[in-house]
């Protein structure tokens, strides 16, 4: 018990240390886009209990219907073991649109322990309601057809006049009024481009958007960057998508209890096939007066050096690094080539790239490193590097040179004079002038005559502790085996890990909104756990002889009958009427509680 005690307090200490030394942050998030006349929350959160609520002063364009309301929220953490205690508080208000535009939410001041902490202000897009009614709306089309003005998908370029090698974002974008569930479909074969593909979030996230004078729900399916290596017109095919749509329509039952719970409509699945149109693209040629020395870069680009000593002895190395820096095709510029001097053992340049795909072009720098070696002693000049491109803002070809150096070489040794050997392999350096070289170098240890590993401390040792630990292995396995064994005990000792893994499939059914599925796993999770937990089969429990067996347990009769109570709301919430989402978000907390509260109280 004392033990217990001194662990509760521990983390007690922990937790509160924790939360001092977390910042404070002050949070403002809303919508980021908004219909004229459409009501929406503006949400403050702070991660601090006591402040004073913040006052947010009128706001052009937009009149505040309520607010703000309060609701705070806690909870305990633990990441790798540290346990860390969360509070934050969160202030509401309600707002409403009244004019199109964009605006911008100024930052909000409050006062934390006498210290003032603003927030972040927030962008507000207001978009102009509806100037026509839908297609599907006009002609009367039935709900199991999906019109085109419905659901549609649009394919842009952010350019159409481009030049050979120049970067060309292709967007493919969704937009919808329906409730589309899956979309399906494959990138169109291109020829004539390099194509790198630009990375986004795997959970997409819909935004309101005004299209053609409707309001859509929008979101980018996917992105490319093009960069042609072909001139003239090019066209980029149409692609096609298989979109799953759900529609509600009028239930064909006669059954009047269904019909009852279900409002006299069901759900049903629409395919709808979707093409994007075709795009054309003029490439054309790069300028005539092209130099000699043309890297095939077409952007922005920018060329420093660097060299790692300028006095060294003859056959000691030295590095020169080059980076070519900026947007454009980076991927497919050459090398700049640097001219050494004649008795330079020259290695092949080191090429790191370091870019990433953006909207513009692929972004960041190319690092070349080369490792030379000069074999004499001297004065010696390394010409600067040249690098040549086309930039795409000035429309006009640009020569970058990189710093010349100078090196003073002192000479190594004697043998400094001796003529210098080409090589082909540059794997390793090699010293001139040397036709044999040690072996082994630093001090040599002598043992004594007659002193040998065999039959030594050491060497029965390396029998000795392979067998013993061989025994510990033995040993332990065969315990786990007669553990395994115990069927029941396994059970339940594994009943709360089951439990989990069955509560984070109900969690993303809850966020799939998938109702039915959802009430089924919290229904399987709650049934398989005091099954195992007990150690009793599933087709022999029943709500009486779970109170009674869990009372056997010592659990108090309070927690059986919440226990008991969340069975009951459990298969009634599926035929309950009211906002699905919000039963759904308060059975899936109130179970993970009782599981909680009941493996606690079967541990005592």
């Amino acid at each position: 018990m004392m033990k217990r005690l001194l662990f509760t307090i521990a983390i007690l200490l922990v937790s509160f240390t924790a939360i001092l030394a977390d910042e404070v942050s002050f949070v403002a998030s809303a919508p980021k886009a908004v219909v004229v006349g459409q009501q929406f929350r503006l949400s403050y959160e702070i991660n601090r209990g006591k402040v004073k609520e913040p006052h947010i002063p009128a706001i052009e364009g937009f009149t505040i219907l309520m607010g703000p309301t309060r609701s705070i929220s806690s909870g305990y953490h633990n990441n790798n073991g540290q346990v860390t205690m969360t509070s934050s508080t969160t202030y509401t208000y309600i707002l409403r649109s009244d004019k199109e535009g964009e605006f911008t939410l100024p930052a909000v001041t409050v006062d934390v322990d006498g210290e003032q902490i603003s927030s972040n202000s927030v962008k507000i897009k207001v978009l102009p309601q509806d100037k026509q009614p839908s297609a599907a709306q006009q002609s009367g089309t039935s709900a199991t057809e999906i019109d085109n003005s419905e659901l549609f998908m649009t394919a842009t370029l952010n350019k159409t006049d481009v030049f050979e090698q120049q970067a060309v974002l292709l967007t493919y974008k969704v937009y919808s009024t329906v409730n589309l569930t899956s979309l399906n479909g494959k990138m169109p074969d291109l020829k004539g481009f390099h194509i790198q593909e630009i990375e986004l979030p795997q959970q997409k996230e819909w935004q309101l958007e005004h299209y053609n004078g409707r309001n859509y729900r929008a979101l980018t399916w996917s992105q490319y960057l093009l960069f042609p290596q072909q001139t003239g017109e090019i066209e980029i095919p149409s692609v096609s998508f298989e979109g799953i749509v759900q529609q509600r329509v009028r239930s064909a039952s006669m059954d009047p209890f269904e019909n009852f719970f279900n409002g006299g409509t069901q759900f049903v699945e629409v395919k709808k096939m979707l093409r994007t149109p075709k795009l054309k693209l003029n490439v054309k040629n790069l300028p005539a007066g092209k130099p000699a020395d043309f890297s095939g870069g077409v952007g922005e680009f920018s060329l420093k050096s660097s060299i790692s000593t300028s006095e060294l002895k003859a056959n000691e190395a030295v590095t020169l690094r080059l980076v070519v820096s900026g947007v454009g095709n980076m991927k497919l510029i050459k090398t700049p080539e640097v001219e050494f001097p004649a008795d330079f053992e020259v290695y092949d340049p080191k090429v790191d790239n370091n870019f990433s795909v953006k909207v513009n072009g692929l972004s960041g720098n190319k690092i070349i490193e080369y490792l030379v070696i000069p074999r004499h002693g001297g004065v010696y000049t390394i010409p600067s590097a040249k690098f040549s491109y086309f930039d795409v803002k000035s429309g006009e070809y640009k020569t970058l040179e990189s710093e010349s150096y100078t090196l003073n070489v002192a000479k190594g040794n004697a043998k400094d004079n001796e003529t210098v050997a080409s090589y082909v392999s540059k794997e390793e350096l090699k010293l001139l002038g040397q036709d044999v070289r040690f072996i082994k170098g630093g001090e040599t240890t002598i043992s004594k005559r007659g002193d040998y590993f065999f039959a030594s401390n050491i060497y029965w040792l390396c029998y000795l502790i392979p067998l013993l630990l061989f025994i510990a292995y033995i040993v332990a396995y065969r315990k786990k085996m007669a553990e395994n064994a115990n069927i029941a005990k396994m059970r339940t000792k594994s009943a709360n890990k089951v439990a989990v893994k069955r509560m984070k499939v109900a969690k993303r059914l809850l966020s799939e909104n998938k109702s039915n599925e959802f009430y089924d796993e919290i229904l399987k999770t709650l049934w398989g756990y005091v099954s195992d937990k007990l150690s009793i089969p599933v087709s022999r429990l029943s709500k009486e002889n779970i109170a009674t067996c869990l009372a056997g347990k010592g659990v108090d009769e309070a927690l059986v009958k919440e226990f008991e109570m969340l069975l009951n709301e459990s298969e009634f919430a599926r035929y309950a009427p009211g906002n699905p989402s919000e039963t759904m978000d308060k059975l899936y907390s109130l179970a993970i509680e009782v599981i909680s509260k009941l493996e606690n109280a079967i541990k005592k």
